[in-house]
């Protein structure tokens, strides 16, 4: 590195200042927008003429043999077969793709790769092929988005680039698939991101152009933008006139009407849809898709041989030939037949079969109009009809416009068009408002914020949203030298001060800062150093007036009261970090949920929930051993759940799974239960993440305590106990407890028992619960764990317990030696059994606990902390993960709120 002019900058080559000035950020995008247009283009000429070539072949056989058969054969096979394709391999391949690709804009995190634009392009070409009636424009919009996400993973970018990058590829995909490249701009501005800013309008521009120059001349078409994608003769004689304006308007009303209609429809077969496929019936995505290719094939093989091919049906009713009757029926059977295919979840869009009723529709209207008015050409009716129709399914007037235009190139249609879009907009906005791909995505649990900048963000979100629920606060009672350990031993830099669960003062560290320099002794009383009656912020406040009150009083950190509760705390930290995700799309989405598919219940009669998640059969009656024991000594009942994963990207409640196994260990649990005498609940949930799924649980069953099994240590990087075990630990609300089993050749079984309190399967090897130790160093933590042993000493035959108290060789403090004595004068109280205390000096406390665990055989170790403690400590080195990955005996690690 070197220092010019107080700055300093890399040591690069001349060349490589040269790519660094040729590449900068925009044209880098430019760049990649020509790449991503020209992929999308010919993926775009590759389904229209990979569909178009099977539904040639299947238009040939029906000509040819019994098309009665033929039809629904060929709709039944290539249905199941394209569902199949896209359940295989890409889910998320499934129906149009756009409300998927607007998701991964709004920041949900869903697979959107190469993988999706090669199963979308194969299972759309199948399904448009066989007959389904589906458009290919709704799949080159998320081909193309796919292409572009899958180019950013081979370039890394930030994730707003990467948003445009997508944004520009859906752009050129509805370009190349419309051959409009304005309308493949403005949709994506319109519908997808609702942004106008240049960086992201430049690299669509660009994209969509290059996407539609390649499928105009791979598709046969000149770059001559006069020259009309339709037949000249058909738009050479539209016509309009005032006179026809009433006509327009009602046009309009009846394309809003019907468009919110088939929007109801289609939201409302896709619910059908997800309701039969964990139903009962169980049809899976193949079974539906071919079955709606059946009925669409039986229902075309009774029409005109005009209705057997989707897009020379748009193009006979715009040649204006079709009689009344006809583009009636079109409309009827259309519409019908769209709702089917749509709601079955198979590959395809609604673009191209809104423009078909769109066209009928426009027709209908321009006949009558012309029979009792004398006015108007059915014709320019139908194009009209065409944009006001894809306005109301897509809620997009200024692309239905656009792309009508685009497509036709004829000035005449401009105006009808904008009467008819901006009256079907406002109409379908009035009988179902909301965008159709909104919906689609609330269908499956996801629900997008519109917008996301950071004066929005600091608006919409509450403190309640960010704040900190789980809060370590100090006693009032605690000294100046209890509070200073408490601030050695912990990251905080304040605490909120409690008074019998009610807040009354906040202690920093400049608070003790200006207590040791005014020479105060060691027992002068918290409530004496606090800051009395500290400002607080209500769980309803918007972050902008929390903000507003950490910067007016310059503070880090404000407590969440709900009237005079305080339930969580915020700093600015948090904010900044919610800020961060939301800008990034982290928060724009909801997470998709855990789904319960399997729940017993017992008799609601205990104080609280204790859960237990069950994952190894082998050590499952282990943790419920510990967990009735804990649950009968505490008047509590015991949830039981077990998680069943599923890949990410499919729906949690729409993935079939096998309950059989789950069940019967759960079964097994309520039998334990039974002979307990305590109530057992059980719950199987389908997710794609244990640990939401078990903070889920814990927030619906309202769980007091969490009980999990814990192999010891974990290899993850960044990660202390492990992914969901980190997760839960900062999480959840209550306690947790970790348990580490102790190696087996320590267990014995206790079958034949007379004093054993539970029933156990005789092949589950039993450990030993009779020799306990429990470091133990003062405070309301040693407290809390010491409180635990009283339930589970009971699973030993002849307990005892050894209080371990280890000092540093420096510390003589006469308040410390009493520690151990204080413990066990208060565990004499709630347990019979001896009681042994031992007060070592020693810099490690890990080594120590750890010889005395093996030297003395014990058969137990228990540690208890806080949740920051717990995690600072195994952060630092300290005490938990290292005992428990040197002891050979069970580890107990409990921590407390």
């Amino acid at each position: 590195m070197k220092r010019t002019q107080g700055r300093f900058f890399p040591r690069i080559s001349v060349s490589g200042l040269a790519n660094a000035r040729t590449l900068q950020p925009k044209r880098l995008a430019i760049v990649e927008a020509c790449l991503i247009g020209l992929i999308a283009g010919l993926a775009a000429v590759l389904l229209k003429q990979g569909g178009g070539t099977l539904g040639t072949w299947r238009i040939y056989g029906a000509q040819h043999g019994l098309t009665w058969l033929w039809l629904p054969a060929v709709g039944l096979v290539g249905g199941f077969l394209a569902g199949a394709i896209v359940e295989q391999w890409a889910p998320v391949a499934s129906g149009s793709g756009i409300p998927h690709v607007k998701a991964v804009l709004a920041g949900v995190n869903s697979p959107l790769d190469g993988r999706v634009a090669v199963v979308k392009l194969l299972g759309s070409m199948v399904a448009i092929g066989s007959g389904i009636t589906l458009g290919r424009q709704g799949p080159t919009v998320q081909i193309g988005a796919a292409v572009a996400a899958q180019l950013s993973r081979w370039v890394p970018t930030s994730p707003e680039y990467r948003r445009q990058l997508i944004a520009s590829g859906a752009a050129a995909g509805l370009a190349a698939g419309f051959n409009a490249p304005i309308a493949g701009v403005l949709f994506v501005v319109e519908e997808l991101i609702h942004d106008w800013s240049s960086i992201t309008l430049a690299p669509a521009i660009v994209a969509s152009f290059v996407g539609a120059s390649v499928s105009r001349i791979l598709g046969g078409f000149s770059l001559n933008l006069n020259q009309e994608l339709i037949n000249p003769a058909i738009t050479a004689n539209t016509t309009f006139s005032a006179p026809e304006i009433p006509f327009y308007v009602f046009l309009g009303l009846l394309a809003g009407f019907f468009g919110a209609c088939l929007q109801i429809s289609v939201v409302r077969a896709a619910t059908i849809a997800q309701q039969l496929n964990r139903g009962l019936l169980h049809l899976s995505l193949p079974m539906r898709a071919g079955l709606a290719g059946l009925i669409c094939g039986l229902v075309v093989g009774m029409l005109p041989p005009d209705f057997r091919n989707n897009s020379g049906l748009r193009d006979f009713l715009l040649a204006g030939k079709a009689a009344p009757e006809i583009s009636a029926m079109a409309f009827i059977t259309h519409f019908g037949l769209t709702v089917l295919a749509a709601g079955s979840g198979a590959p395809g869009g609604l673009f191209a079969p809104s423009l078909v009723l769109g066209s009928s529709l426009g027709y209908l209207v321009g006949h009558t109009a012309q029979q009792l008015a004398g006015v108007g050409d059915p014709v320019t009716f139908a194009f009209a009809g065409m944009g006001a129709f894809f306005c109301a399914v897509s809620r997009t007037p200024i692309t239905g416009v656009v792309i009508i235009f685009e497509i036709s190139t004829n000035f005449n249609l401009v105006l009808p068009l904008m009467i008819g879009s901006v009256v079907s907009y406002l109409i379908s906005e009035k009988v179902c408002p909301g965008s159709l791909y909104d919906q689609l995505l609330e269908l499956n649990g996801i629900e997008l914020k519109k917008e996301r900048t950071a004066g929005a963000f600091l608006q919409d979100m509450t403190a309640a949203d960010v704040m900190q629920r789980e809060v370590e606060t100090l006693p009032v009672f605690l000294t100046l030298e209890e509070t200073l350990a408490y601030f050695t031993n912990s990251h905080h830099q304040g605490f909120p001060v409690v008074d019998g669960g009610f807040l009354v003062g906040i202690v920093t560290n400049g608070d003790l800062n200006n207590a040791v320099r005014q020479g105060l002794p060691g027992n002068t009383p918290l409530k004496e150093i606090m800051t009395p009656s500290p400002v607080t912020v209500q769980a309803r406040d918007s972050l902008a007036e929390v903000l507003y009150s950490i910067n007016r009083l310059k503070i880090g950190r404000i407590p969440v009261m709900e009237q005079r509760l305080m339930v969580g705390i915020i700093t600015r930290s948090d904010i900044i970090r919610a800020e961060s995700e939301y800008l990034s799309g982290e928060r724009a989405g909801m997470r998709e949920h855990s789904y319960v598919v399997y729940q017993t219940q017992a008799p609601q009669i205990g104080k609280g929930r204790l859960l237990v998640p069950l994952a190894n059969p082998q050590t499952a009656p282990l943790l419920l051993k510990l967990a009735l024991a804990i649950a009968r000594d505490k008047n509590y009942e015991v949830e039981c759940l077990q998680v069943l994963l599923v890949p990410r990207g499919t729906p949690t409640d729409q993935t079939p799974v096998q309950t059989t196994k789950a069940r019967r260990l759960l079964q097994k649990a309520v039998r334990m239960g039974e002979a307990a005498q305590v109530p057992v609940h059980t719950q199987v949930r389908v997710a794609h993440d244990v640990a939401q799924a078990i903070l889920e649980t814990i927030k619906t069953s309202h769980i007091k305590t969490t009980l999990m099994g814990w192999k010891g240590g974990t290899s993850t990087p960044g990660r202390i106990f492990g992914d969901v075990t980190d997760r839960v630990l900062r999480q959840s609300a209550g306690d947790v407890i970790l348990v580490k089993w102790g190696e087996e050749e320590e267990y014995e079984g206790m079958a034949g028992r007379e004093d054993s309190k539970m029933e156990t399967p005789t092949y589950c090897p039993i450990p030993l619960f009779n020799r306990w130790l429990v470091p133990v160093a003062g405070g309301p933590n040693s407290q809390a764990a010491l409180g635990l042993l009283p339930a589970l000493v009971t699973l030993g035959v002849k307990p005892q317990i050894r209080l371990i108290h280890i000092l540093p060789h420096a510390d003589v403090s006469a308040h410390k030696q009493t520690v151990v004595a204080d413990a066990k004068d208060l565990l004499a109280e709630l347990v019979s059994c001896p009681i042994y205390t031992t007060s070592i000096h020693a810099d490690s406390v890990p080594e120590v606990v750890i010889d005395v665990a093996d030297r003395l055989d014990y058969d137990v170790v228990m540690v208890g902390a806080s949740r920051e403690g717990l995690l600072q400590q195994a952060i630092n080195g300290n005490i938990p993960e290292s005992i428990a990955r040197g002891c050979r005996c069970t580890v107990i690690l409990v921590r407390f709120q």
